[in-house]
């Protein structure tokens, strides 16, 4: 008898010990359970803001790598190129169009502001590093009133009123020189001032006010205001 009631009372005390850790099992079954589902919460919190981060500097996989700024950039540069384009035309008789260098093949490489100039004579693009240096100055000088125009008209309140050309048109044959000029013309007769300076022997006719400077050994001296 008093075998038996050993053996009942270590059963007793086995249930209780057993029951005791299942309880505590539970509970750390429910605290493992409410915090899973605490981590995959957060783990969507954290996928989604790790996207946007991944977005925001470029870094999607996948996808062009372009910063939110640059993303921000590329939309107004597309306005300027689109002002500059409606200049270009016209001095390079319908030859030439500026446009942003497309990056999409190599989604390795950080996609920045760079530019090619499609050639409407051949059908193609390529890049602007291949125009000679008369169409080169043609781009810049787009690009510049490309450039005045934007900021004019994103701006309120602020008018461009003068804008100054320091060379670049000695690298110009007669008919670019003549649409360079043509183009410029048109800018005065919106009331704005177009300095030029230059040595071009050819331009100096074609503009009405001048004013020459001279070397001397100290410094410069205007020997001509006309």
């Amino acid at each position: 008898a008093d075998n038996m009631l050993s053996g009942v009372n270590q059963a007793e005390n086995e249930y209780i010990r057993v029951s005791s850790r299942l309880e505590g099992n539970l509970k750390t079954l429910e605290f493992i359970k409410e915090k899973y589902i605490q981590r995959n919460k957060l783990e969507k919190e954290y996928a989604l803001i790790c996207d946007i981060s991944k977005t925001a500097n470029g870094d999607l996989a996948g996808k062009q790598k372009i910063t939110f700024e640059q993303y921000v950039q590329r939309t107004y540069f597309r306005k300027i190129l689109d002002k500059a384009n409606e200049r270009l035309l016209k001095m390079s008789e319908n030859r030439y169009v500026l446009v942003q260098a497309d990056e999409a093949d190599n989604l390795r490489k950080q996609t920045g502001l760079d530019i090619d100039v499609y050639d409407n004579f051949s059908g193609k693009p390529r890049t602007v590093k291949s125009l000679s240096g008369g169409e080169g100055f043609k781009a810049s000088l787009a690009l510049a009133l490309g450039l005045s125009d934007v900021i004019q008209s994103n701006s309120g309140g602020i008018h461009i009123e003068s804008m100054f050309i320091d060379e670049g048109f000695g690298g110009l044959d007669a008919i670019s020189l003549e649409q360079a000029i043509g183009v410029l013309n048109s800018l005065t007769q919106s009331d704005r001032l177009i300095g030029i300076i230059s040595h071009v022997p050819d331009l100096k006719e074609r503009i009405d006010k001048k004013i020459y400077v001279k070397k001397t050994m100290t410094s410069s001296e205007i020997i001509c205001n006309q």
